[in-house]
């Protein structure tokens, strides 16, 4: 069953990412500017977007995977909402990467600096869509009861992971 809980493990890596890219990305930028740091370091902001990008399309695709399962439980515009949200989350981050890449290529250049600029804005954008996102997960989980899909009663053969209450609690001592 471990395996079916692929979606919320994974999708904490892109929303982590979310967070530290405008800081990450500003704190390169500001480098870069005040020649700190060589133009080339920009890389770095450009390789932990493409993390923030690559984790947030496999954590779509493992949503996705679990959609049937959890409208079992929870209602289909719920599950859309937060759909809807990660799709432009990922989009609006792909779009940043891009704008990084192009920072990148042109890290030699000047023009390089006011592109790299505008890609940190674009991370701020990236956040909020990001929060949005993770909005609408947690209240598929914490409102509408979503990880009532995964319980041991709708899967009959697994053995519960949480202990009854007032059971008793076997000390060596």
């Amino acid at each position: 069953m471990d395996s079916m809980l692929f979606h919320p493990k994974l999708v904490h890596l892109p929303i982590a990412l979310a967070v530290l890219m405008p800081l990450v990305a500003g704190g390169l930028l500001i480098a870069w500017w005040r020649q700190w740091l060589p133009g080339r370091a920009w890389v770095i902001a450009v390789l932990l977007q493409l993390l923030l990008v690559g984790s947030g399309v496999l954590a779509l695709q493992s949503g996705e995977a679990d959609e049937e399962r959890v409208e079992r439980v929870v209602a289909e515009t719920h599950i859309s909402a937060h759909e809807h949200a990660a799709k432009r989350f990922v989009l609006a981050s792909a779009g940043v990467l891009g704008l990084m890449l192009v920072g990148a290529a042109l890290s030699r250049k000047r023009s390089g600096l006011g592109i790299a600029a505008a890609s940190v804005a674009g991370t701020l954008g990236v956040l909020a869509l990001g929060y949005q996102t993770g909005e609408a997960g947690g209240r598929l989980v914490y409102t509408h009861g979503a990880a009532a899909a995964f319980s041991s009663e709708n899967f009959p053969g697994d053995k519960p992971t949480v202990r009854a209450a007032g059971a008793e609690h076997d000390d060596d001592d």
